[in-house]
């Protein structure tokens, strides 16, 4: 106790009654250990900062999603009574975000395709691709087809995303659909390319920096293309791991998504490692072959894409690092 304190208590009369009150609080507050107080808060925003870093991240990617999104409805409210009955009412919205999502690509990730050649300048063709804890590598492929091929790629998404507040209209536009198969087909009979990850929330969630395919024994998409007779393109992105990751191994979510069918799973990361896609040679339409086998043929396909372009375990610091350095393109 300091000497003031002690006056204070002793009754002597040369401290006043306001300093002593102003003691007693701070005696009473612990305001005596303040320093020792902030040291700890210091180290605690120290330890903590980085944690909370990598899962705001991924709420970035949220929000430029609704600013895609309210860049929408202005572009709908100054064009609907100008253009309303053209047929090409979106075209400039769509080129817009496209060149909004490319760059987001380029400058955040080195965003790289390779073998976008082998999608067709026109006509249909099925795209299946690895689905990453975030598939925003997908969003920079569709940018890029626009882009560069003047053609907007068709999306097979899950039931839970149709039902997220505000996120209609990008649907519509980006021609999103939840996925019955003659819906599918309808898209792929009109001449549409159509994209599509068998994997869905199911290996968005369970998939690893192993890069497991979480596809079981689905084969509803290759009977899609047996059915609209178009050929299937393989894809896969080198370190789409490493860029989020999610924490759905955990047997708490997983038991969740089970149980609830709810993927609540926390996805952390952002992180701005070199995201390269590659597309397979297509595998033709061939009447002889089962949907089952098809399936197989083009998972061992993707897989293939895997074990030649991704080195395993996923790993983010050299995912890091190859911003700095350029690797083959066959590798």
């Amino acid at each position: 106790m300091s000497n003031e304190s002690e006056s204070c208590w002793s009754g002597n009369g040369s401290v006043g009654v306001l300093n002593c009150l102003l003691l007693a609080w701070e005696d009473w507050a612990g305001m005596g250990n303040l320093e020792d107080y902030l040291s700890f808060l210091e180290y605690l925003l120290w330890v903590f900062t980085p944690l909370a870093i990598v899962f705001i991240l991924p709420f970035l990617i949220v929000i430029l999603i609704y600013l895609s999104i309210l860049f929408l409805h202005v572009y709908k409210r100054k064009n609907q009574l100008r253009e309303a009955y053209s047929n090409n009412l979106w075209d400039g919205a769509r080129k817009t975000l496209a060149t909004l999502w490319d760059g987001h690509g380029a400058i955040w990730h080195g965003y790289e395709i390779h073998g976008l050649d082998k999608i067709p300048d026109e006509g249909p063709a099925l795209i299946v691709y690895y689905h990453g804890a975030i598939p925003i590598d997908y969003y920079y492929f569709l940018a890029r087809v626009i882009i560069q091929k003047g053609r907007t790629c068709h999306s097979v998404a899950d039931h839970f995303l149709f039902k997220v507040p505000g996120i209609k209209l990008l649907l519509e536009v980006f021609s999103v659909i939840h996925g019955p198969q003659e819906e599918c087909v309808k898209a792929l009979r009109s001449g549409h390319l159509l994209g599509i990850a068998p994997g869905g929330v199911r290996e968005a969630l369970f998939s690893d920096e192993m890069y497991p395919l979480v596809w079981g024994k689905r084969k509803g998409f290759a009977q899609v293309a047996i059915d609209s007779k178009v050929p299937i393109i393989p894809m896969f992105t080198q370190n789409v791991r490493e860029g989020f990751r999610s924490l759905g191994t955990l047997k708490f979510f997983r038991w969740v998504y089970e149980r609830f069918r709810l993927p609540i799973a926390p996805v952390y990361g952002g992180f701005p490692v070199k995201f390269r896609t590659y597309l397979g040679d297509p595998i033709p339409y061939d009447p002889k072959l089962t949907a089952a086998e098809l399936a197989e043929k083009v998972q061992a396909a993707v897989q293939a894409l895997i074990d030649r372009h991704q080195k395993i375990p996923g790993n983010i610091l050299r995912a890091l690092l190859e911003r700095f350095h350029t690797r083959p393109k066959t590798e």
